[in-house]
């Protein structure tokens, strides 16, 4: 499969790298390094499929012209539009030149949220009752120096959309039920501490997402009817922790297991190898999970400004 990168910035570089003897060329309008500023300029017989590492406004239209032209594309996520509806013309238009679209939600490779994921579908944590989240980036200052970052929403979008893809991944459909607890801004002009939970949705969801964790930083908590689990760090900022403790009967100090890595970020080779498979096989492109995002994430915002404006 032969790839170019679009968008030649910190994650473009990234793509490039996982991207290895596939990579062909790369496109940017303003990095000098780029081999050419428009994907109109690109051959079209040079390349299979587009790795998409772009700001959120030309994403519809760089998709558009990638797969009216069968190109497959990764693009990272999150994967918003002004309207379901041009999501929606995205997904015909890939699945109808059978191409593939892949949002790029690289956490699901951690290997902690894969053996939480595992462990959840085992049943052996038995009824889930409530999950409680946190992702924290010390970004504020680089983002409110950002002219195109520090607008709208701000962390909410960012974070908040890792939060929500993996609970999906976890704990499948959550539905819409979800409400902003408190929205800050405290260094930023667009809100850079958000906490939003879930209503009647089971498990409860609690989620809290910053940009003024000095040091980056993750965990969740998990608690369920036979026992607790709990993931401290990625292995990004590393090292990075699971354990999970099963419930004493009646009472007591539950039996515990933990494992630590301390390893490279493998999670952006995975998900390249995982995009490459599923263009190999021909898999057919579903969006379903960016417009739930997409939904979801458009009601919280406005949550979230009005909260913050007051």
């Amino acid at each position: 499969m032969k790839v170019i990168v679009v968008g030649l910035g910190v994650q473009g570089h990234k793509r490039r790298h996982h991207a290895g003897d596939d990579f062909v060329a790369t496109v940017d309008p303003v990095n000098p390094d780029a081999d050419y500023k428009s994907i109109q300029d690109v051959p079209l017989a040079d390349y299979d499929a587009a790795l998409c590492c772009v700001p959120d406004a030309p994403k519809i239209d760089l998709l558009t012209y990638l797969f009216e032209n069968g190109k497959h594309a990764l693009v990272e996520k999150p994967l918003f539009a002004a309207d379901d509806a041009d999501l929606l013309k995205l997904e015909a238009l890939a699945q109808k030149n059978g191409v593939v679209a892949y949002t790029a939600y690289n956490h699901r490779f951690e290997p902690h949220y894969v053996a939480m994921h595992d462990l959840i579908a085992s049943g052996k944590l038995g009824r889930i009752y409530h999950c409680r989240m946190f992702y924290g980036n010390g970004t504020a200052r680089l983002v409110r120096d950002s002219a195109w970052r520090d607008k709208g929403s701000g962390v909410l979008p960012d974070l908040g959309s890792h939060l929500l893809d993996t609970a999906s991944f976890w704990f499948g459909d959550l539905g819409d039920d979800f409400n902003i607890v408190s929205s800050s801004n405290y260094e930023n002009k667009a809100p850079d501490h958000v906490v939003f939970a879930s209503g009647e949705t089971r498990p409860k969801l609690e989620m809290e997402m910053t940009l003024l964790m000095w040091r980056n930083h993750f965990t969740c908590d998990i608690f369920a009817e036979n026992g607790t689990a709990h993931i401290t760090s990625l292995c990004k900022w590393g090292p990075s922790t699971f354990t999970t403790r099963m419930r004493v009967f009646p009472s007591g100090r539950p039996p515990e297991e933990s494992k630590t890595l301390v390893q490279e970020d493998p999670t952006w080779a995975a998900e390249y190898a995982h995009f490459k498979g599923l263009v190999t096989s021909g898999a057919k492109t579903s969006l379903a999970n960016d417009i739930w995002l997409n939904r979801l994430l458009g009601k919280l915002s406005a949550e979230a400004l009005e909260k913050v404006s007051r």
